[in-house]
């Protein structure tokens, strides 16, 4: 992956009235940390933040920064974490990781499938992206915008894994081999469920009656009405 070029100025104001006055003169609150030198606040052009977020292929950016009035030259550095507002999405604080360029990193890129399953094309599936990014390690010169794997052999009820994936030249990748990153579901059947003609008469269920211990049929019923035989004198 190629840097590129930014400016930046060193940031006296760290309070959160100071960041407001940053961003009001269009600019955005930075910070450059790393592990061979101490934290140090910065404030970045938004537009040229802004311009630079749009021309990048992906989230991964990596960026040759120059610090106005600072002892070295250059300082190459990763995107680390972008701040935006919930409803603008303007860019609030940007946090960069300082790297060194003979030094490995290690950061989770995306991963994007190429082509069409055999399993989708000819027999109804679907292919499902099951992990989206996979962690890789390399130095900052080797870092992939993403990793792209071939997925039209894949038939139906196949998946792919970590393990299965060819890493690009002088990348390394990490985790376990075994990980699911894509599957070609079988497709999906309705089952159609069968119901009565409509104004089909319902079946009622029948009434069994109990028959007497003599073998005859139970007495009816007396209605509320009948009355009883008078008594034989």
């Amino acid at each position: 992956m190629k840097s590129v070029a930014l400016s930046a100025n060193s940031r006296t104001q760290a309070r959160r009235k100071g960041a407001r006055l940053i961003r009001s003169q269009g600019r955005i609150p930075a910070v450059i940390y790393g592990r061979h030198n101490p934290p140090q606040n910065l404030e970045i052009d938004a537009k040229a933040f802004e311009t630079l977020v749009h021309l990048a292929h992906t989230e991964i950016i990596l960026v040759d920064l120059t610090i106005a009035g600072d002892a070295k030259p250059s300082r190459l550095a990763l995107v680390q974490d972008v701040q935006h507002h919930p409803l603008s999405q303007a860019a609030l604080h940007i946090d960069f990781h300082e790297v060194k360029a003979d030094e490995m990193v290690t950061i989770d890129v995306p991963v994007e499938a190429v082509g069409v399953p055999d399993g989708v094309k000819n027999s109804g599936g679907t292919l499902e992206h099951v992990r989206f990014r996979v962690k890789v390690r390399c130095f900052p010169g080797d870092l992939p915008e993403q990793i792209t794997v071939d997925v039209s052999h894949m038939k139906v009820g196949e998946t792919l894994h970590i393990g299965e994936i060819t890493a690009p030249k002088g990348v390394q990748l990490l985790g376990d081999a075994k990980i699911p990153v894509f599957a070609v579901a079988a497709p999906v059947v309705e089952e159609v469920v069968a119901t009565p003609a409509e104004g089909a008469d319902a079946k009622q269920p029948e009434m069994i009656k109990e028959k007497k211990e003599d073998g005859s049929a139970p007495a009816a019923d007396a209605k509320a009405g009948d009355k009883k035989p008078a008594a034989k004198k």
